[in-house]
């Protein structure tokens, strides 16, 4: 498997590790789209990955569940990308958290 473009193999279990929130509903979200879709993603979009994992887990829960929308619009495409992957996979394809 080859390594991330724009994370090292250290940044990148750190990412994984900050994608598990605690709170159910985002690691139901997160954690599968990390594992899934994150090595696919463009260096801008891992970047904005990363942006939005250090978002307060209040302000991502109204963002993925389409609630509010953030003030930086930055981070609406991958919030997008995230909501739309969760929205295509059935979850029995996603192994428990």
């Amino acid at each position: 498997m080859s390594e991330p473009k724009a994370f090292d193999a250290t940044a990148r279990k750190r990412l994984y590790w900050h994608s598990r929130r605690g709170m159910w509903e985002l690691d139901l979200m997160l954690v599968p789209f990390f594992e899934n879709c994150f090595d696919g993603l463009s260096d801008e979009d891992q970047y904005a990955y990363q942006a939005l994992i250090a978002q307060e887990d209040q302000d991502l829960f109204l963002w993925l569940m389409r609630r509010e929308i953030p003030d930086d619009q930055t981070l609406a495409p991958i919030i997008k990308q995230i909501v739309d992957y969760a929205e295509s996979t059935r979850t029995s394809d996603v192994r428990p958290l």
